[in-house]
């Protein structure tokens, strides 16, 4: 099998590590080499976070390149649209609506970018936005939005659920496991 490379980026503290080893459980039990790389950046004053997941029958390097990634999934729009040179002439973008003002826009020096849905669109990328931060909201916590993304990544999978279920279980806290269980089942499910 050729190697699969996903990009997950974000915003620091919004859940992409998590996100990211919930992957990697779910790919190492199907049997993929896999390699998990994660780029913090800024993580801890809300900046730029990237991590890097690639499987597939013998992974050499954890990194992946521009014109790369099968997959992008963001979990805030400017940084969908940020990282859309990485994304594969055919690759899939899959992202939250959210809209975190980054520091430019904070202090009056930028406006935050306008339609870049359309935007990336007509740069070519397949776009599969979702206002994952109301689902996280109805699951019992806007902090569930990296589950609700992982639910909506599930769609591009020809996994069974039950999978999911198990790498959500092992990633989890239980006392968290149903609120997680709900903002899966949210994203997965959402039109």
């Amino acid at each position: 099998m050729e190697t699969t490379n996903i990009m997950i980026v974000g915003v620091g503290g919004q859940g992409s590590l998590l996100a990211s080893k919930l992957l990697g459980r779910l790919l190492l039990s199907e049997g993929y080499d896999v390699k998990v790389s994660e780029v913090h950046g800024m993580s801890q004053r809300g900046g730029s976070v990237v991590t890097y997941v690639r499987y597939g029958d013998r992974v050499a390097s954890p990194v992946i390149d521009q014109g790369e990634a099968d997959f992008i999934v963001s979990f805030e729009l400017l940084e969908a649209a940020r990282w859309l040179s990485y994304l594969k002439p055919d690759g899939q973008i899959v992202t939250s609506t959210q809209q975190v003002d980054p520091m430019p826009v904070v202090t009056g020096k930028a406006d935050y970018p306008q339609n870049l849905v359309e935007k990336m669109r007509a740069a070519g990328a397949k776009v599969d936005a979702l206002d994952c931060l109301a689902l996280a909201e109805q699951a019992g916590s806007a902090k569930a939005v990296n589950i609700v993304l992982m639910g909506r990544l599930s769609h591009y999978f020809d996994l069974p659920e039950e999978k999911w279920q198990l790498a959500l279980e092992a990633s989890v806290p239980a006392k968290f496991l149903d609120l997680n269980r709900k903002a899966f089942a949210l994203g997965a499910k959402a039109e």
